[in-house]
């Protein structure tokens, strides 16, 4: 009978935040992959937890994973732990994850602290829509890339950071967005100097300039204000509506697709594709 792959979210500074659920399943467990054995060797002697590690990074996923899933096949319960967070989120364990899925292997989540759910929950900006965009990529190729396809995101923008790439990563956020872009600066997350800065690209600059970055931070950056109903003439939104219309869509259902796209309420695109249009199928 084949075992189980846990996926076990770790303290991302303060060991109260582990979970009772996540400490008996470590103890349970056949035996741990951890990012680093090391920095997963404190934690266990922490909660008094005696297990065989085996490492499972970047550097050694392929090989390592398929041992893992090997195991896991032959009836063992296997735990991934990163050295902080949620495993798999921006981390090797998602390629663990997808050869579990792709074997049959169950697969389940001892959830707990995220670095980027906590501070986008701090930040006072938008939290309805948003996405996780990770590492930006240091090539200066693809990072450019990356930023330009954010250019127009509406949603609020989650990044992770490294202390000393701090202010080259907030000059090209303001390449991209403008100084005057809110955003917000989340640090030592749940540890002792833990610090929240809500500002503008331009202020964060500014501050960062006269004291050195330190700790890891997590940015959440305001989404770009959608266009108003005044950047859009009633015309041109009407032209959306005989798009969707021409694609086989209703009067009702165009009006409502159109109101998405163009900001004008489906109320209003209807009656006025109504008074312009004689014996139009509604």
């Amino acid at each position: 009978m084949s075992g189980t792959l846990y996926l076990v979210a770790t303290p991302i500074g303060n060991l109260g935040d582990f979970s009772p659920r996540a400490v008996e399943i470590l103890k349970n467990v056949d035996f741990i992959a951890a990012e680093d054995t090391r920095v997963t060797i404190k934690l266990l002697n922490h909660f008094g937890i005696k297990k065989p590690l085996i490492s499972y990074f970047e550097h050694n996923r392929t090989q390592s994973g398929e041992k893992i899933v090997e195991r896991i096949k032959n009836g063992e319960n296997v735990a991934l732990v990163s050295d902080a967070g949620m495993p798999a989120i921006s981390d090797p364990g998602e390629d663990l994850v997808r050869l579990c899925a792709n074997e049959g292997v169950n697969v389940l989540s001892v959830p707990g602290p995220c670095a980027a759910v906590t501070a986008l929950a701090v930040s006072g900006l938008p939290t309805q829509r948003f996405t996780f965009e990770g590492f930006i990529n240091t090539s200066t190729k693809n990072r450019a890339e990356h930023l330009e396809s954010l250019r127009d995101e509406t949603r609020t923008m989650i990044i992770y950071e490294a202390p000393h790439k701090l202010m080259g990563t907030l000059a090209d956020l303001k390449n991209t967005f403008g100084g005057e872009r809110e955003l917000s600066l989340c640090r030592e997350i749940t540890k002792i100097h833990e610090e929240t800065l809500r500002t503008t690209i331009d202020g964060a600059l500014e501050l960062y300039s006269n004291i050195a970055p330190r700790g890891e931070y997590v940015l959440v950056i305001k989404g770009k204000e959608k266009s108003s109903e005044q950047e859009m003439t009633l015309a041109q939104a009407l032209e959306r509506v005989e798009f969707y219309r021409g694609e086989g869509k209703s009067l009702k259902q165009a009006a409502k697709l159109a109101s998405e796209d163009t900001g004008y309420s489906k109320n209003t695109l209807y009656n006025a594709a109504v008074e312009g249009s004689q014996g139009i199928e509604k």
